[in-house]
């Protein structure tokens, strides 16, 4: 034997780094690149991070976030494909019918859409997150109207009675 084992990597190189770094920002899966034949586990790989191999980690995120770019491009190629999402009816005898909707194509296609927008959102709500806005305003859109209230319990710290303020606003 000559002392080779068969298996995945697990000794870092720089070589294997690039490699899964430039296929991660493509916008492939860790999972998939580990996969192939020579390549670490996944586990390794983000050891690999964690631990900041050779400045690896530097390298990984930005991957990463490559990725998710790779990925958001990714959905309108999805969206813009109209492939299969057409399909020829034919007649008993083999004849053409005509063409309809190919709605398992189609319900496949949205949900590629929508599971890559969720985890877009979801890694990066900023960049690819909904957009929500929450404004207080007052009465006709105005600025909100603030009131303060003191209360003095040292007179009667028993008195359930709320002062009620003057015009000027004092109690």
């Amino acid at each position: 034997m000559s002392g080779e084992t068969k298996g995945p990597a697990s000794l870092y190189t720089a070589e294997i780094a690039h490699e899964i770094c430039e296929r991660l920002a493509s916008g492939e899966t860790l999972r998939s690149i580990c996969r192939d034949e020579g390549m670490p586990h996944e586990s390794t790989v983000r050891k690999w991070a964690r631990e900041d191999r050779e400045g690896f980690s530097t390298q990984y995120a930005r991957a990463r976030d490559a990725g998710l770019d790779a990925i958001a491009d990714e959905l309108l190629a999805i969206a813009d494909d109209a492939t299969n999402d057409w399909m020829e009816r034919l007649g008993d005898e083999g004849q053409p019918l005509g063409w309809q909707v190919n709605g398992e194509h189609v319900q496949r296609s949205r949900l590629r859409i929508d599971t890559r927008k969720w985890y877009l959102s979801k890694l990066a709500p900023k960049r690819y997150g909904e957009k929500t806005e929450h404004k207080i305003t007052g009465p006709d859109g105005g600025p909100p109207k603030l009131e303060f209230v003191v209360f003095d319990h040292t007179s009667n710290p028993d008195s359930a009675e709320v002062p009620t303020p003057d015009e000027e606003g004092k109690v």
